[in-house]
């Protein structure tokens, strides 16, 4: 199902830190200042597409330290959130990352390293709670104010592990769950977030902020969270690499939930293997999500151990038929060629119609099934949470009492429909559930049958223009729901570009086979290399003389 129709059928708060944090820049005299000239930024950003292992051998030869990459990409934020090109990508800056970063500087001087991410800058989605003083929202202006009082599994997984904690991204209010005509990327807490490649484009969401921070190089890696697209979808738009992980690999406690059975949240990145290591250091089995003891013995700490250029030699690859039937010629056209390169690192390519047989054994099931979910799950998270509303009754009145705040552009049916559901003993519920779980058999079957390392296919078509007043528009192409509504593995890489604008190619297996989809897809990066950092350019449309 495109995850625009499952929708439609379905103030940078904080930033005031970087007052104190630009004073600290005064000794940074090589860092260039960003600044328009003829629709294009100039952009000598000295950590542009810096990976995070060359950011450890900056720190280990001394050239850099924690602290001072941390201020590099805070005076990054200041230059291009609000200033320059106006990302408005990041909702909030950690006012403590600063100290962070020096207490992880003193740890590598007494050689106490805890891994591949210390001292490494992060930003994260503002739905992932942090017991600090930034404040976890889900973009809702309903929600401002809530503090959490415990940090998500996931983030106590990166604080042990010497991560920076830079700040929160902007996303689609309540992860694009609040309206049928949404806007990708916009947010009554955060406003309208833009696409770095040319900015009156939409960058998709819901991890919108996350995907063009990441793109354009405000932090070294990011987090987001998927329901439904909602990782792959921004990082195939914004050039990057993003993984959707098994539903259980990585705990969904201390996240303001929408779906109990779909939802994760995953690494986005700009190479296969950033996403690689920071996957292994979230994977972990969390009493608080029981789904994560299904994960035990099976996740793994080190997913990069398997990568090999010629990893696609001699491996079968279904590939998605139906998107030969799109409706833009140009992405048919990279999709065709990508399968030639696919065969010539020695694939043998096998046409699958896995889209069409999800479609005729789910229907229309996933919608009804989530805003069971998500009544259930934001209730219970409302419950224990320090936010002003305490039901989702609540924060519908809410939006109705601050009409030209919380709802100037779209309205809130997604929300008054979920609120209408009953609970999950209810009969309409369970037969759901039971009908679009039969996605699990139809994908490993047909990868069993064929004997399928991975099934492939376009992530989503080419960005959107920014509409605020009718919604976002549907571009042709999607190939998240199957992973989704299944809870299946899901990685998507940079394609290639059309007319300025990134496209992702995407690869998806069985439940738990995150180490072979990600040693594909690292192989298909390697004989590609189609991550390019962003122009800035201001629109897309030509000039006419």
């Amino acid at each position: 199902m495109n995850r625009r129709n499952f929708l439609r059928n379905t103030s940078l708060a904080g930033l005031s830190a970087s007052a104190i944090v630009t004073s600290s820049f005064t000794s940074l005299e090589d860092e260039k200042n960003i600044a328009p000239a003829n629709g294009l930024i100039q952009d000598e950003f000295q950590l542009n597409e810096i990976t995070i292992e060359e950011l450890q051998n900056l720190m280990q030869t001394g050239k850099q330290t924690s602290k001072s990459i941390t201020q590099l990409y805070l005076k990054r934020i200041v230059d291009l959130n609000k200033k320059g090109p106006s990302l408005n990508a990041v909702i909030e800056v950690n006012p403590d990352a600063i100290k962070i970063a020096e207490a992880l500087d003193i740890e590598r001087k007494q050689g106490m390293l805890r891994g591949p991410l210390h001292g490494i800058p992060v930003l994260i989605k503002d739905n992932i709670d942090t017991a600090d003083k930034m404040m976890t929202t889900a973009g809702a202006a309903a929600m401002i104010g809530n503090i959490a009082k415990e940090d998500a599994f996931i983030v106590k997984q990166l604080r042990a592990a010497g991560a920076v904690l830079l700040g929160k991204t902007n996303l689609s209010e309540w992860a694009n769950f609040r309206s049928t005509r949404s806007t990708s990327g916009w947010s009554s807490r955060g406003g309208q977030t833009t696409m770095p490649y040319i900015l009156d484009r939409n960058p998709s969401g819901s991890s919108s902020g996350t995907g063009t921070a990441v793109a354009a190089n405000l932090c070294a890696i990011g987090i987001g969270t998927e329901t439904d697209g909602s990782i792959v979808s921004p990082a195939s738009i914004n050039c990057l690499v993003g993984i959707k992980p098994t539903v259980g690999l990585l705990s969904r406690s201390g996240i303001i939930p929408i779906s109990a059975t779909q939802d994760t949240a995953g690494p986005m990145t700009r190479t296969v293997k950033d996403a690689a290591i920071f996957l292994g250091i979230l994977a972990g089995v969390d009493t608080k999500d029981t789904v994560t003891i299904e994960s035990k013995g099976k996740a793994l700490k080190d997913y990069t151990s398997g990568f090999n250029k010629n990893y696609l030699a001699g491996k079968r690859i279904g590939i998605e038929a139906s998107f030969f039937k799109g409706n833009n010629e140009d992405v048919i056209a990279l999709y065709r060629s990508t399968i030639e390169i696919l065969k010539k690192q020695g694939a043998i390519i096998i046409e699958v119609e896995l889209i069409k047989e999800i479609n005729e054994a789910v229907g229309n099931t996933e919608f009804d099934i989530l805003k069971f979910e998500f009544k259930d799950g934001l209730n219970k998270y409302l419950t224990s949470a320090n936010a002003k509303v305490k039901t989702l009754e609540e924060v519908i009145a809410f939006n109705n009492k601050n009409l030209a705040t919380a709802m100037p552009y779209f309205k809130q049916e997604t929300l008054i429909s979920s609120n209408k559901k009953d609970s999950l003993e209810s009969t309409e519920y369970k037969n759901a559930l039971v009908q679009s779980l039969k996605s699990r058999a139809i994908i490993s079957n047909m990868l069993k049958e064929n004997k399928l390392a991975a099934i492939c296919g376009v992530t989503n078509g080419l960005a959107a223009c920014i509409d605020t007043i009718n919604g976002d528009y549907d571009t042709g192409f999607s190939f998240s729901t199957p992973a989704a509504i299944s809870g299946y593995p899901h990685i998507t890489v940079p394609m290639g570009f059309i007319h300025e604008l990134p496209i992702g190619f995407s690869f998806m297996a069985d439940a738990y086979q995150e180490a072979e989809i990600i040693n594909l897809a690292y192989a298909f990066e390697q004989a590609t290399l189609q991550r390019k950092k962003p122009k800035f350019l201001t629109t897309a449309i030509p000039k006419v003389n």
